[in-house]
């Protein structure tokens, strides 16, 4: 018996370690929606152990990220086309763009979709600035998004341009958010060809990845072109979570 039990300790200790590891919850996945390739899976733990963000999910669901809504004309389309796919997808959200069309962050978290903070202004520079003032800039653009949401908050933090620091994962952490990186950037915010961005994305696919796209910050009809070719494709090869 006590053998046995020696055992059962050691399996279980082995784990924890790994899911300490990979940095991801420990929490059961819930079932797929049938013939969709749809899940949502239970989200990481808010308190990442480096001072690095998460670029995978850490499972073998895969993440579409949209970032610098919300925008009148391009939010409406991605989140009509996630629909019809029952696909659900994290949007990280400018401040300005949050105060400006409200009815539209009420809508993305009527969905059912992840919500991100993604600074006032999409601040570049943002890693060079004070302790202070990240904290209020990422503190101002949570309240924001919360209060048109309806009371949803921001889980995630995003840096603009992916200009991290170990501070602004800090400030995030601090603020209960979780610094959300990526694995696959296809560059639609250059405005290539829609077949330029559906193949980038395909060529960077592998179970996990964390997908960068964009619903606003200017002309995105190419992006949602590229949507409307991936969504039924990515959905019948992987499983899609929201973060």
């Amino acid at each position: 018996m006590k053998r046995r039990s020696r055992t059962a300790l050691l399996a279980a200790s082995a784990v924890v370690m790994l899911v300490s590891v990979l940095g991801v919850s420990a929490g059961p996945a819930s079932a797929s929606s049938p013939g969709t390739g749809v899940v949502t899976t239970s989200r990481p733990p808010l308190l990442h152990p480096a001072s690095t963000p998460y670029r995978h999910t850490g499972r073998a669901a895969v993440a579409l990220t949209f970032d610098d809504g919300p925008d009148p004309t391009w939010t409406p389309q991605v989140l009509s086309l996630l629909r019809k796919y029952h696909v659900k997808a994290t949007f990280c959200l400018i401040g300005v763009n949050v105060k400006a069309h409200p009815d539209l962050v009420r809508k993305i978290a009527a969905d059912g979709h992840t919500l991100c903070n993604h600074t006032m202004r999409h601040d570049l520079q943002l890693k060079s600035k004070s302790r202070a003032a990240i904290d209020a800039d990422l503190r101002a653009t949570s309240k924001l998004i919360t209060r048109a949401s309806g009371g949803v908050k921001p889980t995630y933090f995003r840096a603009p341009g992916g200009n991290w620091s170990g501070v602004i994962v800090s400030v995030a952490r601090q603020q209960g958010m979780a610094s959300l990186g990526w694995a696959v950037d296809p560059r639609d915010w250059a405005k290539p060809p829609s077949s330029t961005i559906v193949s980038r994305v395909r060529a960077g696919m592998a179970p996990g990845v964390i997908v960068l796209m964009h619903d606003g910050g200017g002309d995105r009809s190419r992006t949602v072109a590229a949507c409307k070719v991936l969504l039924p494709q990515l959905t019948s090869k992987y499983r899609l979570t929201r973060l």
